[in-house]
């Protein structure tokens, strides 16, 4: 009653006693049943007054449940007035706290349900058997876990719950789905970690060999085609091999060489070329990324040690006097020793241009002036 009363306004007469008795347990009764909207007002020898308004019950709130999505708001804020009042037992405010966390959960509002329903389980830890919530509680903190995608919590709530009440059939139910979320969540984040695994054992093949990955190219033709490192730790390679004078290379519909009419393009004619010049190489942790592209583990957050590093690059190519960018491949040299040219960034896989030397088109292509679509 401290917070109504004036300081040494204690009541005296054995009416001023009783009033406030009464006063005390109309609250209690009040905060129970949450029914009536009630303003008290009591006038004795030394004159206090106290204001006791919007007293809405748990059974309100209930039926504001009942009524639908519309009125979900006022069921909580009924249950929260309810929960302010501290005037009930911790069973009862256990039952409050179990009947919002319901209602959070219908709004989706899983963390606040999550919350509720912890608090409920804990006021019901001191008599857990003349506490009618603690199952519910139980099942809507295992069932916000799991929509929180906390599944280790949401298994230990079940479990927690089982053990009071082993036969309880929506417990039971909602731990067969905890355990299958668990089982894939377990079984992504291995193919994850096999992911991660391969890509760094990959990126280290690749700066062990001294290559350097830049910006992939024509993926419009590669898709997610990379090199693949065997148990024997060899590097294999997809290559794309390109017709620099083909104006429509890039179509999936253009039969191979049937565009040769003049028969320019024959075994002892073509020459292979790669671009060489400027360009910029990936850094470690780029290249990483590039490489779990496609892969289980495209969209980890973090690979381990994010590297501070910078993508690298090289000066410009000039071969002879023009400005050429262009070098061409002596066809008796392994691919591992071209990749390693010092001018040469490989484009995500590498890319080497056919032309043929008979051709018109070879003339402006050793001169510099034909250049790759960007």
């Amino acid at each position: 009653m401290a917070l109504w009363m004036e300081k040494g306004s204690d009541p005296t007469t054995e009416s001023e006693i009783a009033d406030l008795q009464a006063i005390a347990a109309l609250k209690e009764s009040a905060a129970l049943e949450f029914k009536v909207l009630s303003l008290f007002s009591f006038s004795f020898s030394f004159s206090f007054s106290f204001f006791l308004s919007y007293l809405v019950s748990d059974e309100k709130g209930n039926e504001y449940v009942r009524q639908g999505k519309k009125h979900y708001s006022d069921a909580i804020d009924c249950y929260t007035r309810a929960i302010n009042q501290n005037a009930l037992s911790d069973s009862e405010t256990s039952i409050l706290y179990a009947n919002r966390s319901h209602v959070n959960l219908l709004l989706g509002n899983y963390r606040r349900a999550l919350t509720d329903a912890e608090e409920a389980i804990k006021l019901c830890t001191t008599n857990v058997k003349q506490c009618l919530s603690v199952d519910k509680a139980h099942y809507r903190a295992a069932k916000s876990s799991l929509l929180l995608n906390l599944l280790d919590e949401a298994k230990l709530f079940c479990d927690s719950g089982l053990e009071r009440d082993p036969d309880n059939k929506e417990l039971k139910k909602l731990a067969r789905k905890i355990d299958f979320q668990k089982q894939k969540q377990e079984e992504q984040e291995a193919q994850v970690s096999k992911a991660l695994a391969e890509a760094k054992d990959l990126s280290s093949a690749i700066e062990n060999r001294g290559l350097k990955i830049g910006k992939p190219m024509f993926q419009e033709l590669t898709g997610l085609r990379k090199p693949v490192l065997d148990k024997n730790s060899i590097l294999h390679w997809p290559v794309l091999l390109l017709y620099a004078e083909l104006s429509n290379m890039f179509s999936e519909d253009s039969p191979p060489l049937s565009w040769d009419k003049e028969n320019n393009y024959t075994r002892e004619a073509i020459e292979l070329y790669y671009e060489a010049g400027s360009g910029i190489f990936l850094s470690k942790t780029k290249l990483l990324r590039y490489l779990l592209e496609g892969t289980a583990g495209a969209n980890v957050e973090s690979i381990g040690d994010e590297e501070k590093d910078l993508d690298g690059s090289i000066s410009e190519y000039s071969a002879g006097k023009g400005s050429s960018k262009w070098v061409k491949v002596n066809e008796k040299r392994k691919l591992h020793d071209i990749l390693k040219e010092p001018n040469f960034i490989i484009p995500g896989i590498p890319v080497f241009y056919v032309v043929s030397m008979t051709s018109s088109f070879y003339k402006d292509f050793r001169a510099g002036k034909w250049a790759p679509p960007s």
